[in-house]
């Protein structure tokens, strides 16, 4: 597998898993499910956050969205088979009677499932489109802080690719302190994921992202550079991979492939 064919994001999450299994010289093949079951999980999410109910946009990955091609209800349908279809994956394979791996499958099942869910990406999205969705008076909430801000993504973006890392460690038979030190690296490159996505929502250009740009200062949402100005915020997000180089560098974990993965979640340009 060649890390370096992520293409705009659209395969991160279950790169990072099998890099994180190779990452603990485990086996591509058993960390394999988990990394597709995240995909699906990430899919789903991307065609429920489109909906007009939530961010309402018309193009995702420089195509039309789901439920403008088959309408509200059919991707809503959609999102929901994604979804069970993932864990349904996730509970099958690899099909094993040893115990370890059983012990590994069940752990990186409640890995997943918590990063997906109401404490992870739902909790995120709950906490963002609240943000912006005025009150019965017709009173808008106030403003997110920063803390708030990293509260939001540390969950809604944060927490799944935190979960593919940990998952592919798992299943790759890290020990606890390996799965610990790629975890909260992956948190790092979760946040400057967040921090690059918001720069790109400034300066990209919607062909290029294949998603329409601006969105987010359209609809009043909080973002990096609108409470810490581009520079700033283009210096967190190298900030954000200095820390998990030292994180990786501790674990003994530097010379793995994650870390170029880091590289290109803070150097990409879509």
């Amino acid at each position: 597998m060649h890390y370096s064919l992520m293409a705009g994001g659209k395969r991160l999450r279950p790169i990072l898993c099998v890099a994180s299994a190779d990452a603990v010289g485990g086996s591509r093949s058993l960390a394999m499910p988990a990394a597709c079951a995240i995909e699906l999980i990430h899919t789903y999410s991307l065609i429920h956050d489109d909906l007009p109910a939530m961010d309402n946009d018309t193009m995702r990955r420089g195509r039309p969205t789901l439920h403008v091609v088959a309408g509200e209800g059919m991707a809503i349908l959609a999102g929901d088979g994604l979804l069970t279809e993932a864990f349904h994956l996730l509970a099958r394979e690899p099909r094993t009677n040893d115990p370890d791996l059983v012990a590994r499958k069940l752990r990186v099942i409640e890995t997943i499932a918590s990063a997906a869910g109401a404490v992870g990406m739902v909790g995120g999205q709950a906490i963002d489109l609240a943000s912006v969705t005025p009150d019965r008076s017709g009173q808008m909430p106030a403003p997110l802080d920063a803390s708030a801000l990293k509260t939001m993504h540390g969950k809604k973006t944060g927490a799944l690719i935190r979960g593919s890392a940990k998952a592919g460690a798992i299943m790759g038979g890290g020990n606890e302190q390996q799965v610990e030190a790629i975890d909260r690296a992956a948190a790092e490159f979760g946040l400057a994921f967040q921090i690059v996505d918001d720069i790109l929502d400034v300066e990209g250009a919607s062909a290029d992202l294949g998603k329409t740009a601006g969105k987010d200062a359209a609809a009043g949402k909080p973002t990096y550079p609108q409470l810490y100005g581009l520079d700033a915020s283009r210096r967190m997000a190298r900030e954000c991979l200095s820390r998990a180089e030292s994180v990786l560098s501790a674990g003994n974990l530097a010379d793995a492939h994650l870390l170029g993965i880091g590289r290109w979640i803070v150097e990409r340009s879509k």
